[in-house]
């Protein structure tokens, strides 16, 4: 699994959504500086409401920054629209059953959790820039102040 770095040209992708089928270079072509693409291990869990919602309480920030927002899992289309209505996300939430997108940008693989070593989503944020290319990518990041880091890192 090869993780997407800093300047790498960002693999487009075409995914059903609660919005709707959304791709990537089209969501470019509507952003001034850029898309953040976050991916997150499963609907309605703590620590993916934590910052599903923290992306919400931001987004109007990110937005005036000049940035689109989208949530990425494997979770499946009822699921994601559940999550969406009950916590009143204001951003699409797509979805990729089969892991190919994930596995392309690095945000499914091997992962620990209390010790023991699984397969699984990786708790991720990538920017792009609306040249395609990768502005930051963290992996591996917290649900808890993730979003207010991304802020900061963003400048928003």
């Amino acid at each position: 699994m090869a993780k997407l770095q800093e300047g790498d040209i960002a693999p487009d992708f075409s995914l059903d959504s609660t919005d709707g089928t959304i791709r990537l270079y089209d969501l470019l072509e509507q952003a001034d500086r850029g898309v953040v693409v976050y991916f997150y291990p499963r609907a309605s869990t703590p620590g993916c409401t934590q910052q599903a919602c923290d992306f919400r309480d931001s987004l109007s920030s990110l937005k005036s920054c000049g940035y689109t927002v989208v949530g990425v899992s494997a979770d499946s289309m009822k699921a994601l629209e559940k999550f969406k209505n009950k916590n009143a996300l204001n951003f699409p939430l797509a979805t990729d059953p089969g892991k190919d997108m994930l596995t392309e940008w690095g945000a499914y693989g091997e992962k620990k959790n209390y010790g023991r070593v699984f397969r699984g989503i990786i708790r991720s944020t990538i920017v792009i820039n609306p040249d395609k290319t990768v502005a930051l990518a963290k992996y591996n990041v917290r649900a808890k102040g993730h979003v207010e880091r991304l802020r900061r890192d963003l400048d928003c």
